[in-house]
């Protein structure tokens, strides 16, 4: 079940947020939409991230797999240098870097699509039709918490709260 809350003021929207949390409800399960940027006081609707462990995770397994590839090419291919050595450390290092920076690039468009939600389909729910004046909440949460949650944020001044079903 879905609540669908409209707010005027960003001080009571953050006043709703902040009771609902206290009450125990997930603030995953929660959504402002507005048509302009609403900044929170921090801690009010943070979400704990995982973009920069999944960014040096990308870069550490593409530096890995780019350093492993040249060693083996380097080693596998015989190749008459002369005397020279057979490796060359600036292209080596170059490379490395450059794959590094793509595994860091590649984690953190993974995290971000992941933490969207457009990998998994969790919003399948449309936006709500917004209004320049004011801020969209929405709860997702159990029908035995609807009127519990109801009764809060009527109490935190929302202008008006309606019911949604979730779409399938």
């Amino acid at each position: 079940m879905l609540l669908s809350t409209e707010f005027r003021d960003p001080d009571a929207a953050a006043a709703a947020i902040q009771a609902l949390s206290n009450e125990g409800f997930d603030k995953r399960s929660m959504d402002v939409f507005s048509t302009e940027p609403v900044e929170f006081e921090p801690g009010v609707l943070d979400r704990r991230s995982h973009m920069s462990l999944l960014a040096v995770a990308g870069a550490i397994v593409n530096t890995f797999l780019a350093a492993t590839f040249m060693f083996w090419t380097q080693l596998d291919y015989p190749l008459v240098t002369g005397g020279m050595p057979l490796t060359s450390y600036w292209a080596v290092g170059v490379i490395i870097f450059e794959m590094a920076m793509a595994g860091a690039i590649a984690g953190t468009v993974a995290a971000f699509l992941w933490e969207s939600g457009l990998l998994r389909g969790v919003r399948k729910q449309p936006v709500p039709k917004l209004r320049d004046d004011a801020i969209f909440l929405r709860l997702r949460c159990d029908e035995r918490q609807a009127s519990q949650a109801r009764e809060t944020l009527i109490g935190a001044g929302a202008a008006e709260v309606t019911t949604l079903e979730e779409a399938s």
